[in-house]
């Protein structure tokens, strides 16, 4: 083996070597145990939410395929509709064209050439993560396949009542021109104003005073509404005011949506640009002020740009001043004329939540449009049932409340979308408005005996993104063909996701499965939290501390990961603060660590909690792990190649340090399997790095040195053997989450055990075996541990240095620790560089002494002439001086309201409890002061 451990010479050449094999491919024999991916977008980067949740997805594969399952890990990518649109369209903008220049047609072929030619960029990455995806069975939303299983269920549902066409509020983005779904809007506090309008009443007796943030769309106006025990207003009911700036009349009605606190009590009903406004106007729409108005008060005011429309109704609602407006210019032209007319009270500073599209940053705009809606209170109640009745697990269990809250309160879904990428509506018009539904133009005029010459018009639409997303579990299996795949890996397994997506496309996954296949697409639901940064700040391009997963494998030097950082922002104005914080945070770059360390942090990470943060620091930690067990492996391959390791038939001779460290291993074999079964990977890595850091490297290795200095060849044989034996197990157990490591030390370690294998990755996976377990041998080595221990600390806190040779003295132990120290003398006297042991009786005079203790026994060693008492003296009277001028600044910084109130909650956190290790230290520093100040 190399002498140093370097990631980039293994990982991308054991990855080839793995998928040009086969490795990684599903068959038709076994139990299966299958995860779908949630499809990454097409136009996609790997960021930090994907390689957690890949690495989760990887780690649950390769467990399972070692422990015997037919795996399939089904790959795939999203078409993205609006990203990979807008993706293209600026390349062709950047030729001084624009789509309508191409026409439809022709511009789709632009981005299926893209597609080709780009959109690969997130599948090598996660090759680079080492995912062990079924790639011969990768999937796209908008291939063949699975665009027939798209217009399939849209018929189906169509032909049962379960897809209409309405008009109703939608997120509007003015710039895309598109409705957009609630996760495509990015909602944030910003500075604004709240503006105080008076609205007469039509009798002349004064006026309402209405406040908003939007005065723009009091042209939209349908009512002012009170709260119905608002005193001061409820006489006023069934009187109209008369609207601003328009002349219309609009009624005074109550609802309890109103909130008597909140600005004046009087709020203005805007149904067609507020979805609030919108619910108030669905509950008062029959009373004849509101039905009598124009559009029966549902009154659009805007163009698809988010201008101020043109009068092209029977109605002449909109002021001309205002016709061709943009929404933000009419709204300072409305409110100068308010204030000119004396209506406008006054304006207040107000900070309020602004919704913007996540593509366009654009304010999304509530708009009243025709789209294609899912009936979907049908397919919720089955869904609901399924996780009532335990069909469908989530885990952690808690998020089932969170699905049972959005589901029972669910509103049918909006699936239609007005751009040009996507699976097009499959619905045609003719001219006097009829609808036909089919799989082609040709099918719906031989169905409807039309002729060749009747107008049909396709819908130029396309469907959601997400209603291709929501087959994805049956769909890539080869539905609506019911395909060995289809048959063998339906139900699914295990859904890994995030909590953020539970509503857009888990819970629409368990509709349609259910709906579709008669059965839930997935036994389990493992909702994993966000990955934030090591302040548990979200991760985002404005705030500069996005980190690239694929950097912190190779590294990035620092003028790169600054430009990184400060390139493409849709806020120039922060770059310059990004770049100040990104150039103090890493002064020098980020240093490459490799896939495996990564991967073991997000696997110690990967808690049941909401949140993950994620600090560098564990990953250098991590790599560090790394290197420890590249190291080990070296040196057991030095200690056995060559040699005879006891793996024949003849005897062989084990120490109890073997019989302990295999006893170990069994136990930690079971804690590890039983922490993936039940999606603990930080319990599991916990288990995995403790044992092989703390016991295998630290312990073992130093105690089989000593077997392995033995004339005994049946010993030698032993100790060889369970060298082996241990790494060779150990690797196995660690490669779900370390793969790439684990496949080329267990390359060089297994051919020394009679394993010829081609690879690890299809190795079994440990069980325990309990008749392992030898009791005795574990208490007996834990005590040599824990005496050693006792010596090593005395050391410390004399400040005795670690080679010098000493003679221990023990007194008042048991039966058991004489036979625990009879049996395994040697390794006191090697490990805790000891001279010489003495037992004691218990009436034996004691020379001073330091003393620790190991249950009842004492551990004693005599001070005389082992250190320097004056030197030592002199060295806790200093250390014990910076303790006292150090403790003063701690406590008045706690001490100071205007520092604690202030002050992030982490910072004070930080502060007590260097607070607290300062004042342990002052107390131990004293105590040692006192005790060599006796001798």
């Amino acid at each position: 083996m190399e002498k140093t451990y370097s990631p980039h010479s293994i990982e991308q050449r054991w990855y080839q070597t793995w998928e040009e094999n086969g490795y990684f491919a599903a068959n038709q024999d076994g139990q299966s145990y299958c995860i779908m991916i949630p499809p990454p977008n097409v136009t996609g980067s790997l960021h930090m939410g994907h390689a957690f949740q890949d690495t989760i997805m990887d780690a649950l594969t390769r467990y399972h395929r070692m422990k015997g399952y037919n795996t399939l890990w089904q790959p795939g990518t999203d078409h993205a509709g609006i990203a990979t649109q807008m993706v293209v369209e600026r390349l062709i903008n950047a030729e001084g064209k624009s789509r309508h220049d191409y026409g439809r047609e022709a511009f789709i072929q632009k981005i299926w050439e893209w597609k080709e030619q780009s959109g690969g960029t997130i599948t090598r990455q996660l090759r680079r993560m080492g995912s062990s995806l079924d790639w011969q069975k990768e999937r796209f939303t908008m291939d063949d396949g699975m665009s027939a299983a798209v217009q399939e269920v849209f018929i189906k549902l169509y032909e049962e009542g379960l897809i209409y066409r309405g008009k109703r509020l939608v997120n509007w983005d003015p710039v895309l021109h598109t409705a957009v779904s609630d996760l495509e809007v990015l909602s944030e506090e910003e500075n604004g104003s709240m503006w105080y309008m008076r609205y007469p009443l039509s009798n002349g007796m004064g006026h309402l005073l209405v406040a908003t943030t939007r005065p723009e769309t009091l042209l939209g106006d349908a009512a002012v509404a009170i709260h119905p025990d608002d005193e001061r207003y409820k006489h006023l009911l069934g009187e109209f005011v008369e609207l601003p700036l328009t002349g219309r009349l609009i009624p005074i009605i109550a609802d309890d949506y109103v909130d008597p606190e909140f600005g004046t009590g009087c709020v203005k009903i805007t149904p067609a640009h507020d979805f609030n406004d919108y619910e108030v106007w669905s509950r008062h729409k029959h009373i004849s002020a509101i039905a009598e108005l124009p559009h029966g008060g549902l009154i659009n005011i805007f163009t698809a740009d988010a201008a101020i429309r043109t009068n092209n109704d029977d109605y002449s609602l909109i002021p001309e001043a205002y016709i061709g407006l943009d929404r933000f210019t009419a709204r300072k032209t409305i409110v100068a004329d308010l204030d000119k007319l004396g209506l406008l009270e006054k304006i207040a500073d107000h900070k309020l939540m602004v919704p913007r599209g996540d593509r366009t940053g654009a304010v999304i705009e509530p708009f009243l449009t025709n789209q294609w809606y899912v009936k979907i209170q049908p397919l919720a109640e089955p869904a609901i049932e399924a996780v009532e009745s335990g069909a469908i697990k989530f885990v952690p269990d808690n998020w089932k409340n969170t699905y049972f809250e959005w589901m029972r309160n669910i509103q049918d879904w909006c699936i239609s979308r007005q751009i040009w990428w996507g699976h097009r509506i499959p619905a045609w018009y003719d001219d006097i408005g009829n609808i036909y539904v089919g799989n082609s133009e040709d099918e719906i005029r031989a169905k409807h005996g039309l002729s060749a010459d009747y107008p049909l018009i396709q819908d130029e639409d396309v469907l959601d993104t997400w209603f291709s997303s929501a087959l994805w579990p049956f769909s890539t299996l080869g539905w609506p063909a019911q395909t060995p795949e289809l048959n063998l890996h339906y139900p699914t397994s295990v859904l890994v996701t995030g909590f953020d997506i539970i509503f857009f496309w888990v819970a629409r996954m368990i509709m349609m499965g259910l709906k579709f296949q008669g059965d839930v697409p997935f036994r389990e639901v493992y909702i994993h939290g966000l990955v934030r940064d090591a302040e548990g700040q979200k991760m985002s391009k404005s705030k500069g501390n996005v980190l690239d997963p694929i950097d912190i494998i190779d590294g990035i030097d620092l003028e790169s990961l600054v430009t990184k950082r400060v390139s493409g922002m849709m806020q120039p104005h922060l770059a310059k603060s990004i770049e100040a914080a990104t150039r103090k945070q890493f002064p020098d770059g980020i240093s490459s660590f490799g896939t495996d360390a990564l991967r073991f942090t997000f696997a110690s990470l990967a808690t049941t909690g909401r949140d993950i943060r994620f600090d560098l620091a564990r990953t250098e930690g991590y790599r560090n792990f790394c290197n420890k067990l590249w190291n080990a492996a070296r040196y057991v391959l030095m200690n056995t190649e060559g040699h005879d390791n006891g793996f024949d038939l003849n005897p062989n001779t084990y120490s109890q340090a073997d019989l302990w460290i295999l006893s170990r291993l069994d136990q930690v074999v079971t804690a590890t399997n039983d922490a993936i079964v039940s999606y603990r990977f930080d319990l599991a890595a916990q288990a995995i790095y403790e044992f092989t850091w703390n016991e295998y490297c630290d312990w073992y290795l130093e105690l089989a040195k000593i077997s392995l200095q033995s004339d005994d060849p049946l010993l030698l044989r032993g100790t060889r053997q369970t060298l082996l034996t241990l790494l060779e197990t150990l690797l196995r157990l660690a490669h779900p989450i370390m793969p790439f490591i684990t496949e080329e030390i267990w390359q060089r370690v297994a051919p020394i055990t009679g394993n010829h294998a081609a690879t690890i990755m299809l190795q079994p996976y440990p069980t325990a075996i309990s008749e392992q377990i030898n009791s005795d041998a574990v208490s007996e080595i834990e005590w040599v541990m824990a005496v050693i221990l006792g010596i090593r600390r005395i050391r410390g806190e004399m400040n005795i240095a670690p080679g010098k040779p000493l003679s221990i003295l023990l007194q008042d132990g048991t039966l058991l620790d004489q036979q625990f120290l009879n049996n395994s003398q040697i390794y006191l006297l090697k490990l805790g560089r000891i001279d010489t042991i003495t037992w004691l009786a218990a009436d034996d005079i004691v020379p001073e002494s330091a003393i620790a203790l190991v249950g009842d026994l004492k551990i004693l060693i005599p001070m005389a002439g082992l250190i320097d008492k004056d030197a030592e003296l002199a060295r806790l009277e200093k250390e014990i001086l910076r303790v006292h001028k150090e403790l003063p600044r701690i406590e008045g910084k706690l001490g100071n309201a205007g520092f604690v109130d202030k002050a992030p909650p982490d910072v004070i956190a930080k502060e007590r409890e260097k607070l607290l290790d300062l004042q342990s230290m002052l107390k131990n520093l004293t105590e040692q002061f006192e005790k060599i100040k006796a001798l």
